[in-house]
């Protein structure tokens, strides 16, 4: 993913790279730098005409455009997947939020495929069998049927601990209490309950 120039841990270390190949004069490196790291071409571009000061200019770009790159590498692992997907504006809407957080999606060593697959583990790890009712009302003819899927709640909690932490500790997740949902809570604006 990062072949040319290697994982870099800030925006401010891309930024550094940058200004030394725009120094040398060397735009089509500038260029790969860019790419390499989700800035689009027209921004490179106006970073070399001196339109801007540098390639990427804060914490939360820098970490838009990691999630970019990390997301168009791996197209096929996050395409149609719908909780996947929903997990994915999870981490951007906390990107926005937080500098802190930006700035550790931005570091080097977290990607965003192991943070999905740190959640994946955790939901394998707190599978619980569903109710034969519900099994039969859903139509389904089985024998057992079993969910692990992190509410939003928690799954924000993962994401958090898994960027901001040294991952996540699937044996101390799956002591805790599920997410419930009463008739009484209401839905949130996108949907889950």
């Amino acid at each position: 993913m990062f072949e040319k120039f290697g994982e870099m841990g800030s925006y401010e270390e891309v930024n550094l790279a940058a200004e030394g190949l725009k120094k040398e004069g060397d735009k089509e490196s500038l260029y790969a730098l860019a790419e390499e790291n989700g800035v689009d071409k027209e921004d490179a571009e106006d970073y070399l005409l001196g339109y801007t000061q540098e390639l990427i200019p804060n914490a939360i770009s820098g970490a838009v455009s990691k999630l970019k790159v990390e997301i168009a590498k791996n197209t096929k692992l996050y395409e149609g997947q719908e909780l996947i997907n929903d997990w994915i504006s999870r981490i951007r809407l906390k990107i926005m939020e937080s500098d802190v957080f930006a700035r550790a999606v931005r570091s080097k060593g977290k990607s965003l495929k192991e943070c999905i697959a740190s959640i994946l583990k955790w939901s394998f790890a707190n599978m619980v069998d569903l109710d034969h009712e519900l099994v039969k009302a859903a139509g389904v003819n089985a024998g057992r049927v079993a969910l692990g899927v992190p509410g939003i709640r928690t799954a924000s909690e993962l994401i958090d601990k898994y960027y901001l932490s040294g991952g996540i500790d699937i044996s101390a997740q799956s002591k805790a209490e599920p997410e419930q949902c009463t008739e009484n809570e209401p839905e949130e604006e996108d949907g889950d309950v």
